[in-house]
């Protein structure tokens, strides 16, 4: 990798305008913009090559930041729709109804 680097990884980015680039920073991108494309944590750790998901996320987990909000919403609105199409009446919400 070394001889590649020097021979032609650093002279390309140079001409590119991207003095003191490394190939590690595009793995970084990669990652990242797998991340905001919506790929799973195993799918980036399976792009990555890393032994578990527990490393992905120590390395990349902040980019998962707002999942939880999204997924939040797109449940609500599956709801909603379930509730738009449904003839039964709405369950409540937080109560168990002993199923």
């Amino acid at each position: 990798m070394r001889n590649f680097r020097r021979g032609h990884f650093d002279r390309a980015a140079a001409a590119a305008g991207l003095v003191g680039l490394v190939p590690h920073e595009l793995r970084h991108t990669a990652a990242s913009l797998a991340i905001a494309s919506g790929a799973s944590i195993t799918g980036v750790q399976s792009m990555l090559g890393h032994a578990s998901a527990a490393m992905t996320l120590a390395r990349y987990g902040h980019l998962f930041g707002d999942e939880l909000d999204a997924a939040a919403d797109r449940m609500a609105a599956a709801r909603a729709d379930w509730l738009r199409t449904s003839r039964r009446p709405a369950p409540e919400l937080g109560r168990r109804t002993g199923r």
